[in-house]
């Protein structure tokens, strides 16, 4: 609003600049009176000084006000994004998300944030223009008033095709940017397999796709500049002339027919400037379109309303009641009537075929997503009423994937409690036995892991992954797959921390691998729902017998 209203005051300036440039063309030049110069020349340097002046301080409040809501919008965007199921991120390109995080929120920035201030001002420079236009002569006035409408209706035709290939240039940016994120992301696969060529041949094609959609609007652009440019032209050869008409018929000056054009000068350029503000406004329709797509898709899980009051600290029981799950955008579902209840401090261990659902159990606890039928309870509360954010931080995953971030070792261990004192991440590194390892490190605690923990190894990723576990100290532990994609003698270390880490906890252990599982421990047997039945065999600590009920 401020750099609207300051855009507003140059223009007036400039108006009034021009009026002055008719008074010594006729008052000066005209009468040969040079005492006359001083005065208006002298206020015509001060408009233009002032013009500058509130000019440069209007476009760059213009530009704060557009950064700021450019950095909100985004923060919303992504906001919003972190609150969506794992099946959202599942079935997009991550390169496509990142495309409508920058370039299209920026393309909606450059509409709301610069697009509507120079709409404002544009439209408010026409009126004085026009009305200072008018007020020279008012006949002269009315034909070039008419001859606006072309002008609008060129913007008009440009701009409905300028936003399809708008929306082209889009969808094909966010697809290269795919392509560039996910072969960057695996260089070490396409490098062992020689698929250099491959991935550089499918970036140009993408590429070319981008490029014709781009030079779609380059072409579009490139011409409306001309087209205008010949219309105003035309307009104003056909002012000059009933202009010159004017004066031999004694009812114009010289001077007035100048300024009359210098007012045109500014008025078409304005007139024109709502034509590319036309323009502006396809692009920005094209990215808000794919953006607003986001903001529209509802989470799949909310919390309620009026959320139960958790405890400080949960003790830790789980129950399963009669649990049905399917998959959003699936039809066969992939737990039907899971019962089962983990004890606090009790190892329960889910095993079973690929497919069979084990994973989505962790999934549901942490209610990424709700149980199509049944419940599942946290101390005999449904999770449901419980909000989200007190749930979790009751339940501490660690998963198949050891996630890292590409911050420092104490950064990665002190994630899920980033108030943890030094003290509290060394014990938790000594815990999980990383502690020795990093003091080997470069720069100790303070040595960058590598962009998701890359320059670690696997099982030292796991281990950082489990020290992070331990500092978080929640009353649930759901450890999916700990030991995929590490050999015996290392996953043999990594049971001892893991021992520790499970030790008090209710643990549920999603596994395949039953090579280091306590005897003692419960194990849960899933297998795949096949059409309307399917088993689940329970084998309670203790017994080699299974006990096998129908779902």
């Amino acid at each position: 609003m401020i750099g609207a209203v300051l855009a507003i005051v140059a223009a007036v300036c400039e108006v009034l600049s021009i009026a002055l440039f008719g008074y010594i063309t006729d008052e000066v030049l005209s009468n040969q009176d040079l005492g006359a110069f001083w005065t208006p020349a002298v206020l015509w340097l001060g408009l233009t000084v002032v013009a500058g002046a509130v000019s440069f301080a209007g476009s760059y409040a213009t530009a704060v006000g557009g950064e700021r809501f450019l950095l909100r919008l985004r923060g919303r965007v992504f906001e919003h994004l972190q609150t969506l199921t794992p099946d959202f991120f599942d079935n997009r390109r991550l390169g496509d998300l990142m495309a409508r995080l920058t370039d299209d929120i920026e393309a909606i920035e450059e509409l709301v944030g610069s697009g509507l201030v120079k709409l404002f001002t544009t439209v408010a420079s026409v009126v004085f223009f026009a009305g200072a236009a008018f007020y020279i002569r008012w006949d002269l006035a009315l034909v070039t008033f008419t001859l606006i409408p072309a002008f609008l209706l060129v913007s008009k035709v440009f701009a409905a095709r300028f936003r399809t290939a708008a929306a082209r240039e889009r969808s094909s940016n966010g697809s290269m940017n795919s392509v560039i994120e996910e072969s960057l992301s695996n260089q070490s696969l396409v490098q062992a397999y020689n698929r250099q060529r491959t991935e550089a041949e499918r970036l140009h094609a993408e590429g070319r796709t981008w490029l014709r959609a781009n030079l779609a609007q380059a072409w579009l652009a490139s011409l409306y500049g001309p087209v205008v440019q010949v219309i105003e032209t035309v307009c104003l050869l056909v002012i000059l002339g009933v202009g010159a008409w004017e004066i031999v018929s004694g009812r114009l000056t010289i001077g007035g027919l100048l300024a009359f054009a210098a007012y045109l000068a500014y008025l078409y350029p304005a007139v024109q400037s709502l034509g590319q503000i036309a323009l502006t406004v396809s692009e920005a329709a094209a990215g808000s379109d794919r953006v607003i797509e986001v903001l529209r898709t509802r989470p799949a899980v909310t919390d309620r309303e009026a959320p139960a009051r958790p405890a400080a600290r949960s003790r830790g029981r789980i129950e399963f009641q009669a649990v049905d799950f399917t998959y959003p955008r699936r039809h066969r579902p992939t737990l039907r009537n899971l019962s089962f209840v983990a004890e606090p401090g009790e190892l329960v261990v889910c095993t079973g075929p690929s497919g069979a659902g084990k994973s989505t159990i962790a999934k549901l606890l942490l209610r990424f997503y709700d149980p199509s039928v049944g419940r599942i309870l946290l101390d005999g509360v449904d999770i449901r009423e419980l909000p989200r954010e007190s749930l979790r931080d009751d339940v501490t995953i660690l998963q198949q994937e050891n996630l890292l971030f590409s911050g420092t070792v104490r950064d990665n261990i002190a994630y899920g409690r980033p108030d943890a004192s030094m003290d509290d991440i060394v014990r938790a590194a000594v815990l999980a036995d990383v502690h020795d390892f990093i003091g080997t490190l470069p720069h100790g605690y303070d040595t960058p892991v590598g962009q998701r923990g890359r320059l670690m190894s696997g099982g030292q990723r796991q281990r950082l992954a489990i020290a992070r576990a331990i500092l978080r100290d929640a009353p649930v532990l759901v450890l999916d797959e700990p030991m995929t994609g590490l050999d015996a003698l290392t996953a043999a270390r990594i049971m001892e921390p893991l021992n520790r880490l499970m030790a008090g906890r209710t643990t549920i252990l999603i596994t395949h691998d039953l090579r280091f599982i306590p005897e003692t421990a419960r194990q849960i047997v899933l297998e795949p729902v096949r059409r309307r039945t399917s088993r689940v065999r329970i084998r309670s600590a203790g017994r080699r017998d299974a006990v096998t009920r129908p779902v």
